[in-house]
């Protein structure tokens, strides 16, 4: 199901060990930040008929990376995991998942020799990565924002109600997929009841069969950093980012709207910028039958495409 080595990122001092893993090659390194409910090996790593992102990219030439957040896949579960989900803040925020994210940047550049990397974010992600490249510019080459979060302005503040941590089900991941898809339309979902995707990522968690229905246990914090940027408070300023920067996201995308990207490419700093809304895809493009056209337009613009 998933492809190249992974191996373990020890922690130290106090930090969680994460699960890293590559399809090397002597090309320009990417490294693939997920999103708010499923890891790598769900998402740039999943192979839906012997092809992921990840492959696509290598094809391309670029040695590929990707890693577990803490509290995902296998990487370490936090403390808080075992304590009740209202017994706290919300687990995993962004400013800590960035720090995770600059220790897999460093251990690339490590291991690689190279000056800097290209990040491909996804969703709750593109906070991380984007907090990342605002602070440690020197450090990114391209940056691709796919289905990006951005700031809104709806009323009130839902914070207070975001548990520490939350599970979810195969069922609550179905329903998510296919609620933007258009009434009437054939399923653009590759796997459209999840056959072989749910019970890989169930097994994600080893402790979802306790639970009925069986479900996996993710960190609260993702939502509540959603949440705080609906509510008008970007945990990163994106005229800070000085990398060429692609947005890029499904034409029936509500969680990435047009008026989000709009705000986004109004906002960064970079002098390139591109925004490409690719047609019959939703917020889940990389597991849809329109990924061929995600992967292509990554992959052109992390090749240099300049093109407005």
């Amino acid at each position: 199901m998933t492809p190249g080595e992974a191996t373990i990122l020890d922690g130290h001092a106090g930090e969680p060990r994460l699960l890293v893993r590559r399809v090397a090659s002597s090309g320009p390194s990417v490294i693939y930040v997920h999103g708010a409910t499923f890891p790598s090996a769900l998402s740039v790593a999943y192979r839906f008929d012997g092809h992921s992102w990840m492959d696509d990219l290598h094809r391309r030439g670029f040695d590929v990376w990707a890693f577990d957040f803490a509290g995902y896949g296998g990487s370490d579960r936090p403390a808080y995991f075992s304590r009740s989900p209202a017994g706290g803040q919300p687990g995993g925020r962004a400013p800590w998942a960035r720090r995770q994210l600059s220790r897999v940047v460093a251990h690339v550049l490590a291991a690689t020799g190279g000056a800097r990397v290209s990040l491909i974010a996804h969703s709750w992600g593109t906070l991380v990565a984007g907090l990342y490249a605002a602070t440690r510019p020197e450090n990114v080459d391209r940056l691709v924002l796919f289905g990006p979060i951005a700031r809104r302005d709806v009323a009130g503040d839902r914070e207070a109600h975001v548990p520490a941590w939350r599970l979810v089900s195969i069922a609550d991941q179905l329903s998510r997929f296919v609620e933007d898809v258009p009434s009437g339309h054939p399923p653009v979902l590759i796997e459209p009841e999840l056959a072989s995707w749910g019970p890989a990522y169930l097994a994600t968690d080893p402790g979802n069969a306790a639970r009925t229905p069986p479900a996996v246990q993710v960190p609260g914090g993702p939502v509540a950093d959603i949440a705080d940027a609906w509510a008008g408070r970007m945990v990163y300023d994106p005229a800070r980012i000085q990398a060429p920067t692609l947005v890029v996201r499904g034409a029936w995308d509500r969680v990435s709207d047009d008026l989000d990207a709009a705000w986004l490419m109004g906002r960064l700093g970079g002098r390139i910028k591109l925004d490409r809304k690719l047609p019959k895809g939703t917020h889940l493009m990389h597991l849809e039958t329109g990924r061929v056209a995600l992967f292509e337009t990554a992959g052109r613009f992390l090749a240099g495409e300049t093109n407005p």
